[in-house]
């Protein structure tokens, strides 16, 4: 990232996203971060995922990051890209819930989701967005001078 002398993010090579570009990068997504705090220790776990209807879906089986869920559901989710000229980074922090309806499931049933390795993963769970921001940094070689 280059810095000028005031301390500001040089905006040539930084674009912040708007929220419909935010979630344009997060429909041309699949595999992201989710961070969870229990206790007070934050933890992060890869999944893959599908941004539908503004909310986030990812499926999970019985296990600590369900667990981690049901006590704090307040959650933060990165994913981002790298081409050859420019990458991007997604941020969204909001609240997870597991979708218990089974018209909810039946419908999170239709959707491309499938998990990345052979393992099944029965429960859904549904990121509702309550912050979302994103940034696109141009690439390039590093500056002459500071």
């Amino acid at each position: 990232m280059n810095i000028d002398g005031t301390g500001h993010e040089d905006e040539a090579q930084i674009h912040s996203l708007t929220q419909d570009e935010c979630w344009e990068a997060l429909l041309s997504s699949s595999l992201g971060r989710l961070a969870v705090s229990v206790g007070g220790y934050p933890e992060i776990y890869p999944v893959n995922f599908i941004a539908a209807d503004r909310r986030l879906l990812f499926r999970t089986s019985p296990g600590t990051k369900l667990v981690e869920l049901t006590v704090n559901n307040r959650v933060a989710f990165e994913t981002d890209g790298v081409g050859r000229d420019e990458a991007w980074s997604v941020v969204v922090k909001g609240t997870a819930s597991i979708l218990e309806r089974q018209s909810d499931i039946d419908t999170a049933d239709m959707l491309p989701l499938r998990p990345l390795i052979p393992t099944i993963k029965h429960i859904y769970v549904e990121i509702k967005p309550t912050e979302l921001t994103g940034r696109r940094f141009h690439l390039g070689p590093e500056p002459l001078h500071s």
